[in-house]
């Protein structure tokens, strides 16, 4: 009795696994986040935030306040209107009929279905839709703090308080950190277009990448003894 592997079954499994290996190596960061509150430059930056708006609603430094929420939102304004770019860009290759026989040129399992194209495009899409409505709500986020950050603590308002301003910040920054991972996953989605082999072994090179970028960067002191 002859056994057939389905002609999906690659992609399936290669899919599957990637995302495995994202999600595990989300977890990992998660637990260690809970031992060391300055494991990763994410949890940095929420202590940063915290710290920062405490600093300017305390000391009334307001133009301080309007350029920094400026840049942030210049930033994300720039990542949700390319990400617009790249999903005009994404319907575009479905237009063509013989793309995919193209980009499955190096597909050594040789599984070339148009069913298929359409669900890795889809799958691009959707990675883009979340990125663009990710930085889309750090944007709106943003604009917000930067009328509540200007009120005055004297006024003691029972809501628009520092620890109310940072959740809102966080929350923002929050969006951001999905809006850019989106980015990130963007890779091998892409290289799944060339076949599932190139997913596995793109997620296992992004996940390398993603662990020397996510971790906080060690304290170094300075030593000034031999210093003139």
């Amino acid at each position: 009795m002859n056994f057939e592997f389905p002609v999906y079954a690659y992609d399936a499994i290669s899919f599957v696994a990637s995302v495995a290996l994202i999600i595990a190596y989300h977890l990992y960061l998660r637990s260690k986040v809970k031992r060391d509150r300055t494991y990763t430059v994410q949890a940095v930056n929420m202590i940063a935030r915290t710290a920062w708006v405490e600093t300017i609603m305390r000391e009334k430094k307001d133009i301080l306040a309007v350029q920094t929420l400026r840049n942030s939102t210049m930033a994300a304004t720039f990542l949700a209107s390319t990400s617009v770019l790249m999903i005009i860009g994404i319907l575009t290759l479905s237009e063509g009929s013989k793309m995919e026989t193209t980009w499955h040129a190096l597909n050594v399992v040789n599984t070339q279905s148009s069913e298929l194209w359409l669900v890795k495009l889809i799958c691009l899409l959707m990675d883009m839709f979340v990125a663009f409505f990710s930085f889309s709500m750090s944007i709106r986020v943003f604009n917000h703090v930067g009328y509540m950050i200007n009120v005055p603590i004297e006024l003691k308002h029972k809501m628009i308080t520092p620890a109310h301003v940072v959740t809102h910040l966080n929350r923002a920054g929050k969006f951001y950190s999905i809006g850019m991972r989106a980015y990130y996953f963007i890779v091998p989605l892409v290289f799944w277009l060339f076949g599932p082999h190139f997913m596995f072994v793109s997620t296992i090179a992004l996940l390398l990448v993603l662990y020397r970028i996510d971790r906080a960067p060690t304290i170094m002191t300075l030593d000034y003894s031999d210093v003139d």
